[in-house]
């Protein structure tokens, strides 16, 4: 993924959202709000495309939600019948307008648009072949790999699902999927199920999205988690699912309840916000601390600095104080202006802190320099002792499935030792979630939970480790 946050933290993932109106609603307003509640997942570029009775209207740029629309552009986009819409962080290919979705393919047999959430591990070889076949690629992202595999299956058969169904056979990967034909809504999910992608209904329409909390923002109902595997379309007709591919065991990434969902999602049927507090009362019974108060790292480390504060009995306080109008790809064009720009985004409460022995807790350390800078506040702010509590384990390897965990060499465990890391980043003490209380916090019996970032051991092969960054500079040359 492409984008550095202020707080150089791992960039979150993509958000996909799309719905077939039976109702006559306003489906561009739709999207908009649902965007708005998935901004979470990707604060880079968004997009909707409007679906009227087979003509296609969309519009999509770099920037938030609220950058990129507004009243007027609603407004061209029309009402319709279907829309698809997307917010996105870069998983393969930078941030820029080319890059950003839903993409908007059209083809011998109709217009298709396409929102995708996630990481293909093969998508060098498909789009190797895809080129040596004559396509054209406008975009350094895996998902128009994915939209023009689908584009040359729909070629050879009579349907855009089953165009789908035959792609899926040859796309390795984390894929949550949107497609809209010009008479078709359908949504499809990777068979390891890495992604979120839920089902419900507003009135007589269905909806499909990243999270149940873009349900929740259109007072829609939650209806079913789409299955790893399976592709449900969705016409004027009928509701029906396809599951050529189903039958694999969910492998969700576990970093979705740690960091990525929003707490008031349900996952799985698993509350995140129930799982991270599961992470802080883990992290209680693990990593013991006598200390005087227990604060989080906003947003994520707060529903588990609750679960530890509950279980270790330590009073729970408010440790910061985050300034929310700063957007996470604030730029900052000097190393100093870098350094110091958590000040801008974090502020300690001196009330809560001073003379205390804090437990600090967070959601992972990835390079170390943002976990160094938010300790110098608080013993700033006057804190006697700092102890560092993160509810994941170490990230010792690279994601290939949507997160942006990056090279070896470029995360903390893997050059230092536990306590290395500690005097590195100026904590008194430092503990880490489990591997195996960390597939735990969700509470669902039997889960085999996608930790390859923490373990190496991932639930399908992976390529050899290529930097992302050196496999969009070789395709960028050949765009040249």
């Amino acid at each position: 993924m492409g984008g550095t946050s202020v707080l150089n933290k791992l960039n979150d993932e993509c958000g996909v959202f799309g719905v077939f109106d039976r109702d006559d609603h306003d489906v561009a307003f739709l999207s908009y709000i649902a965007l708005y509640a998935l901004q979470h997942r990707g604060q880079e570029s968004c997009g909707i495309a409007v679906n009227d009775d087979g003509v296609i209207t969309a519009h999509k740029d770099v920037g938030l939600v609220p950058d990129v629309f507004n009243k007027d552009v609603l407004a061209k986009l029309g009402k319709g019948q279907m829309a698809v819409g997307h917010v996105r962080y870069s998983t393969m290919g930078n941030a820029s307008r080319s890059n950003a979705q839903p993409l908007y393919i059209r083809h011998i047999k109709g217009p298709m648009v396409l929102a995708h959430n996630g990481a293909l591990v093969n998508a060098r070889e498909l789009r190797e072949e895809l080129e040596m076949g004559g396509a054209i690629f406008h975009s350094t992202n895996d998902s128009e790999v994915i939209a023009y595999m689908i584009t040359k299956e729909r070629l050879q058969c009579g349907s855009i699902e089953e165009a789908v169904e035959r792609a899926m056979k040859h796309l390795r990967g984390a894929y949550s999927l949107v497609i809209m034909s010009p008479t078709k809504l359908i949504a499809a999910r990777d068979p390891n199920g890495f992604r979120p992608l839920c089902m419900g209904t507003l009135d007589n329409s269905t909806i499909f999205a990243s999270e149940s909390c873009a349900l929740d923002s259109l007072g829609a109902k939650f209806v079913r988690d789409i299955e790893p595997g399976e592709i449900v379309v969705v016409d004027k007709e009928e509701e029906r699912s396809i599951k050529t591919h189903c039958g694999h065991k969910c492998n969700m990434c576990v970093f979705e309840y740690v960091y990525i969902a929003r707490p008031d999602s349900v996952i799985e049927g698993s509350s995140v916000h129930e799982a991270r507090q599961r992470a802080g009362a883990y992290l209680a019974l693990q990593h013991p601390v006598q200390a005087d108060v227990v604060i989080g790292v906003p947003d994520s480390g707060l529903d588990a600095a609750l679960g530890f504060a509950k279980q270790s009995g330590i009073p729970y306080g408010v440790g910061f104080i985050k300034n929310r109008y700063v957007g996470r790809t604030f730029i900052q064009p000097t190393q100093v202006q870098r350094e110091n720009a958590v000040r801008i985004k974090l502020n300690a409460l001196e009330a809560t802190v001073r003379g205390k022995r804090v437990v600090l807790i967070d959601d992972s350390i990835v390079r170390g320099t943002t976990s160094a800078r938010i300790v110098d506040l608080l013993k700033e702010a006057g804190a006697t002792e700092v102890h560092m509590r993160i509810s994941s384990p170490p990230f010792r390897n690279p994601c290939y499935f949507g997160v942006d965990v990056d090279s070896r060499d470029k995360l903390l465990a893997c050059r230092m030792s536990e306590e290395e890391m500690a005097r590195h980043i100026g904590v008194d003490s430092l503990g880490f979630l489990s591997v195996e209380d960390v597939q735990k916090i969700a509470g669902i019996p039997g889960s085999e939970f996608c930790v390859g970032c923490f373990t190496g051991n991932y639930p399908i092969d992976v390529p050899g480790e290529m930097p992302k960054d050196k496999f969009e500079q070789k395709i960028s040359k050949k765009q040249k």
